[in-house]
């Protein structure tokens, strides 16, 4: 009886779960089913086990357990008939996995089926195994699989063909068995055999080495010949999709072409003129065609160099672009941000065709065209680009202003030519779009505008004129009134013009409306307001005749509902009323800022038990000085239970409490230990320059506001950006009294020379790899046996030079470190010279611990960077 005949109560049931109204209906019917198949298993029932089986397979399908019948399968598997087989092969795919324990049971089933003399029962049993094969099946079925592989009926050829591509992928070592079967397939005429044979290749390749060689050295050839003859084949109904023959077949041999040309240049010369065809002869108006193309493109941009073929490819891609499919268009966008690493100048010459997608409707196209946007701007052509993104920036929709704003930023800053340039772009982002921007944008706006102080003047005129224009952008506004603040008295008397300006007219009243403006606008957030109260404070010592005004407009504010207002109303107004012999020197112009510092502060305070070598700054076009590297807090991964105490600090003072900063080291590591604050500490928190080092040696000259201007020796600079250790009060030489800090002169790198009349030490290789030793010579000061002196001597073993050479070290807490600055940067080649650079390690636990270390060496080669990292832990045990 035929078990799907409408006289079977498979069709009942379906029908009966389809007329359910609710949940807990079906549920009602699935459970009289189940319950009802559970009684025919358990009566050993052969007439309906295919029937029975068939309806737990749909409720299989519906989502309830049907594990019941799992041994139900095997036992349908094991029968003779064609019909009986087909419904348990299907059961065993659908209801087991290949981490059932039951699979195990079917393996003997399986192999008696692969050699049986009907092909059909052949094909249902390399389905199954092709499913659901699991390692253990595939080493014992695979001598089978691969004998079919050579079954005179190509449909078994072809299922062999995919349930081998499993066995692989199951057990990579059993891939050398398929490599000559695997080669055979490739000459076949029949197209479902052929494309399941290129698979079959490709995953060959993918996890044997071995298989890889033995395709390039015997199937190029071949592959080729069946591409071009596929290319150049007539109209064949069979195999034709909107014009093209078997495009599926395309896709996969250019797929397998890609694999076997990528790193051989041979086998990639072998394949361009056929690559070429395809690319120029494949119709690009359908899909099918559209595939092929971009599977061409792929191929030509992996396999080795050719300059032409990859014009050709980039122009295919350009194509993409002008497409009306948004699918294409965003496809041919990613395959260019790849393309864009291989060949730039290509790219860029479809640079409007990508400017357009950047002002497509389609969020996902704009987000990926102004990624590759940003990776096509270099020096040449930052100007036109950026005009072009923020024109659009002003049409564009508010969702996507964030993004577009962030990385018009990024490219201002990374590409500027001059520093007028900067500040002109950054203006115009601001007042389109100032509340998009992050806070380190306008931080950074503020540094350069410090340093540029032949801008001063034409910086503060043009943020007056868009200040007046609008005050919705809440971060144009901050850094207006700071430059107000800061150079009200060159916007009022209109020094430092330039020709490209035109006269502006503003009086010290109008300076000081527009300040007032900003602290009553609703709009406005509390720092702003803040900023605007600080700069009428300064413009009361710039602007003596609005002095009066300035003090009612900071009074008013003394009964503001918002603390941190009232609070600066009270304090500007007191010195205001009887300090005014220390307002001037309250509301100087500030010094100028230091981008290094900033960058350091904005990635983060460092702990003090990490201590960085002399940071190398490089020049950028726009003038902003920017750390090689930024030291990284997160290198000692060490761990100590003794930590010297908490450091102490002598509290505040009037200017503490007047200026609302704290000058007190609360933020300090508990791993360190500071030395209290002195006068001397406060006047240089109030400069931004630092705290001073204590000093070791009655020969030291220490020059606190000299910047290094020795390219051989750079110092880091004292506030922040290398972590100094912080040491303790009573570590401090007695003879520390005698040392000269020089506050107004000098500008060399500082070295400090050791007395090495103590205890001798052998010298240590603390590192050493392939390219690169160090080398540690120890000594110590007579009767100061916890702190040791380390000269390192870097000496390069590699034919090639280094450059941006940069040592970091960290320690443990119960280790204070503290390093010099290196002699160099650039460590010449195969030894032929050295870098040197000098440590203070000071052993609180000296006698009980040994000293260890964790350094990094980062340094630049052959154009890249290169990082090695190292734990030493053979020092002396005296040290």
């Amino acid at each position: 009886m035929n078990p799907f005949s409408s006289g079977t109560r498979l069709r009942d049931m379906i029908r009966a779960i389809r007329a359910c109204k609710t949940a807990a209906e079906e549920r009602a019917v699935v459970r009289k089913e189940c319950a009802a198949i559970r009684a025919a298993i358990n009566e050993n029932d052969q007439d309906y086990r295919h029937r029975n089986l068939a309806k737990l397979m749909f409720i299989h399908m519906l989502g309830y357990p049907t594990h019941f019948g799992q041994m139900e399968c095997l036992k349908l598997i094991a029968s003779t008939g064609f019909p009986e087989k087909r419904i348990g092969y299907l059961g065993l795919m659908l209801l087991l996995d290949e981490r059932q324990e039951v699979l195990m049971l079917v393996t003997n089933s399986l192999k008696q089926d692969l050699n049986h003399s009907n092909q059909y029962i052949v094909g249902l049993a390399l389905c199954a195994l092709g499913n659901i094969s699991s390692a253990e099946m595939a080493r014992d079925l695979a001598p089978d699989v691969e004998r079919l592989l050579q079954f005179r009926d190509p449909n078994i050829r072809k299922k062999a063909a995919l349930c081998s591509i499993r066995i692989i992928k199951k057990v990579p070592d059993l891939a050398e068995n398929f490599m000559h079967p695997a080669s055979s397939l490739l000459k076949e005429k029949h197209h479902g055999v052929l494309i399941t044979g290129v698979q079959l290749c490709t995953d060959l390749c993918k996890v044997s080495s071995e298989a890889l060689e033995y395709f390039r050295e015997n199937c190029i050839e071949g592959l080729v010949k069946t591409l071009r003859d596929i290319a150049n084949s007539p109209y064949s109904p069979e195999y034709d999709i909107a014009g093209i023959t078997d495009p599926f077949l395309h896709i996969r041999l250019l797929k397998l072409l890609r694999i076997l040309g990528q790193g051989d240049a041979g086998a990639s010369d072998c394949m361009t003129d056929i690559l070429a065809q395809v690319a120029s002869r494949t119709e690009s108006n359908k899909n099918a065609g559209n595939a092929i193309l971009y599977e061409c493109v792929e191929t030509i941009m992996s396999i080795e160099d050719n300059g032409g073929l990859r014009v050709l490819a980039i122009n295919i891609l350009g194509r993409f672009l002008s497409n009306r499919d948004n699918n294409i268009r965003y496809v041919g966008l990613n395959m260019l941000m790849k393309a864009i690493m291989v060949d730039a100048k290509a790219v860029q010459r479809h640079r409007a065709t990508i400017l357009e997608c950047v002002k497509d409707s389609d969020a996902s196209i704009q987000k990926r065209a102004l990624e590759l946007v940003y990776l096509l701007v270099n020096e040449s052509n930052v100007k036109p680009l950026t005009k072009e993104l923020i024109e659009y920036l002003e049409v564009s929709n508010q969702e996507f202003k964030g993004d577009i704003t962030a990385k018009i930023c990024s490219l201002v800053e990374k590409f500027s030519p001059a520093k007028i340039w900067y500040i002109d772009q950054m203006l115009k982002v601001l007042s389109e779009a100032g509340n998009f921007v992050k806070d380190e944008v306008w931080h950074a706006l503020i540094i350069v505008i410090s340093n540029a102080s032949d801008l001063h003047g034409y910086t503060v005129r043009a943020l007056y004129r868009v200040f007046q224009a609008s005050t919705e952008q809440e971060s144009l506004v901050r850094v207006a009134v700071w430059c107000v603040g800061e150079y009200g008295d060159m916007l009022v008397n209109n020094v430092g013009m330039l020709d490209i300006e035109e006269p502006i007219t503003v009086t010290e009243s109008d300076a000081v409306d527009a300040m007032e403006v900003a602290i009553k606008c609703q709009r406005l957030g509390l720092t702003t307001k803040a900023m605007a109260l600080i700069a009428l404070f300064k413009l009361s010592s710039r602007f003596p005749s609005c002095s009066e005004r300035i003090k009612d407009i900071i009074v008013q504010n003394k009964r503001s509902l918002v603390l941190e207002l009232q609070q600066r109303s009270i304090e500007f107004s007191c010195i205001l009323q009887k300090h005014h012999n220390i307002r001037s020197a309250l509301v100087e112009r500030m010094p100028i800022l230091d981008e290094a510092t900033f960058t350091g502060r904005k990635a983060g305070s460092l702990p003090t038990a990490v201590s960085a070598s002399s940071i190398i700054p490089c020049n950028l076009p726009n003038g902003i000085a920017k750390p090689a590297a930024a030291p990284i807090g997160d290198l000692l991964d060490l761990s100590s239970d003794d930590a010297p105490p908490a450091p102490v600090s002598s509290g505040g003072d009037f200017l503490q409490d007047l200026l609302g900063v704290d000058l007190s080291p609360a933020s300090a590591p508990s791993g360190t230990s500071q030395s209290p604050k002195t006068g001397t500490d406060v006047l240089l928190d109030l400069l931004s320059i630092g705290t001073l080092p204590p000093v070791q040696s009655s020969s030291s000259a220490i020059d606190i506001l000299s910047s290094s201007h020795d390219n051989k020796a750079p110092v880091a600079n004292l506030n922040g950006l290398a972590s100094h250790s912080s040491l303790s009060a009573n570590a401090t030489s007695p003879a520390s009294s005698a040392g000269m800090m020089d506050l107004l002169n000098g500008t060399g790198a500082i070295t400090q020379k050791h007395e090495e009349n103590g205890p001798a030490y052998p010298s240590l290789v603390a590192y050493e790899s392939s390219t690169l030793r160090m080398t540690f010579n120890f000594s110590k000061q007579p009767g100061n046996p916890q702190t040791t002196f380390i000269q390192a001597t870097f000496t390069n073993l590699s034919p090639n030079v280094y450059n941006g050479f940069l040592f970091q070290a960290a320690v443990p807490k119960f280790l204070q470190l503290h390093l010099d600055p290196a002699s160099s940067n650039t460590l010449p080649a195969s030894g032929n010279g050295s870098i040197t650079q000098c440590l203070k390690v000071t052993n609180t636990q000296h006698g009980k611990k040994s000293l260890v270390m964790r350094i990094r060496i980062a340094y630049k080669t052959n154009d890249k960077d290169v990082l090695e990292e190292g734990q030493i832990n053979n020092f002396p045990r005296d040290l």
